[in-house]
């Protein structure tokens, strides 16, 4: 089996894309949503949002985009509902101003005081990428503070995609996608020391040995227990990636298990991408970029089947009419439906919107809610999606909109 490359980098394409759209479903067929573009970026406020979106308490958006801005090296933005309707975007940062970091791919995580946390990509005093926090100012404005900049000592991981996300304690935890002691990636934790500064500890090591994942990816989940959750992209038994467990020990260091490793067979997914998510009863959800029947990716569920083992279920095989490729997690929302996106695929073939709803008598039926068109504006987004109160959908999509295919926020609405 030949072995990936040892450094990982993000392909991209970019393609015209779209600019509003109406439905086209399916498979099962669905109820007409209708999408609405909040923001085309132009370059200067912004290029390629590559990341998620997040909410704060008072309904106002925040993104991050891999390029653009005062140093054409990312920004971070929010967007602000208008009282008559409408979206007002304000920049809060742009990167690449001296040893700042820069390409930041994340979804950003937001403290209980309102400062924003991320990583980028690269950039940073030792051009492995940093880890930041924006803080707002009281005379209006944002101050960026650097929390970690990776790469400082030769085992410590590099270039950080994902976002972070917080403990109970206050502490950050993410993934680099390369670095380490064997290059192939890193899980860490940032502690807030008692000066004010921040002290990183690798808790994890990825290593191409035939049955550890390499490259993660994706972003963490935490269980109420304190152990870590997420995938890799690559390794494991088969070399189409895994889905790993971190556990705290009571010596200090944190002990790895390999809950599900991806073989591709015909059924199976491969190269997940995305973060997963818990249900009420623990079970594990997520999707791969890869494999399933149609080799178009899946959805699928990880269920705990004591001692320790999982179980896995493909709960859907994209077909390509229906999506494919989805790098993104899965939410879930009312009735236990599962929401999330493809590059992909669909009518189109850029990319689609979808919901999985559970059936009486067991298994998942598909709907496809929106159809990316290149030709009307944007193209199917990397990255997952979030829900308001009313049941409206939020995501971003790399490339498209009316000013150079420069990338888009936008809204799905029942």
């Amino acid at each position: 089996m030949r072995m990936p490359s040892k450094k990982f980098s993000i392909g991209l394409t970019a393609v015209l894309a779209i600019f509003s759209v109406t439905l086209v479903a399916t498979g099962t067929r669905a109820a007409a949503q209708t999408e609405t573009v909040l923001l085309s970026f132009n370059g200067s406020n912004g290029q390629f949002p590559f990341g998620g979106l997040i909410f704060d308490g008072t309904g106002n958006l925040y993104g991050t985009t891999r390029q653009g801005g005062a140093h054409n090296l990312g920004t971070v933005f929010e967007l602000t509902p208008k009282a008559g309707g409408g979206w007002s975007e304000k920049l809060l940062h742009s990167f690449g101003n001296g040893v700042d970091g820069q390409n930041p791919s994340c979804t950003l995580v937001m403290d209980a005081a309102g400062n924003l946390y991320g990583t980028t990509n690269g950039g940073g005093p030792n051009g492995g990428g940093i880890a930041f926090e924006l803080t707002p100012k009281a005379s209006g404005g944002w101050s960026e503070k650097l929390v970690h900049s990776f790469g400082f000592v030769s085992l410590d991981g590099t270039g950080p995609n994902a976002g972070l996300i917080f403990d109970a304690s206050g502490n950050l935890y993410g993934t680099t996608i390369n670095g380490g002691a064997y290059g192939d990636g890193t899980v860490f934790e940032l502690t807030l020391a008692a000066g004010g500064g921040w002290a990183e500890k690798i808790l994890h090591h990825f290593r191409q040995n035939g049955r550890d994942g390499f490259f993660p990816f994706g972003s963490l989940i935490l269980d109420a227990a304190g152990n870590l959750y997420g995938t890799t992209q690559g390794g494991g038994r088969y070399y189409y990636g895994t889905v790993f467990e971190l556990t705290p020990t009571a010596r200090g260091p944190w002990s790895e298990s390999i809950l599900h490793d991806f073989n591709q067979n015909g059924t199976d997914g491969g190269t997940p991408l995305s973060n997963l998510i818990f249900d009420a009863a623990g079970d594990l959800y997520g999707t791969t970029a890869a494999g399933g029947t149609y080799g178009y990716g899946t959805a699928f569920e990880l269920i705990p089947a004591g001692g320790g083992a999982w179980t896995e279920e493909i709960l859907h095989s994209f077909d390509i009419t229906d999506g494919s490729t989805s790098w993104a997690g899965l939410i879930f929302a009312g009735s236990g439906n599962l929401y999330g996106t493809t590059v992909l695929g669909g009518p189109h073939n850029n990319g689609t919107v979808f919901k999985l709803t559970p059936t009486t008598g067991g298994g998942w039926t598909e709907q496809v809610l929106y159809a990316f068109d290149a030709q009307a504006g944007i193209n199917g987004p990397y990255d997952g999606l979030i829900l308001d109160a009313a049941g409206n959908l939020y995501g971003t999509a790399e490339n498209g909109g009316p000013h150079g295919a420069y990338g888009t926020v936008f809204e799905v609405t029942p």
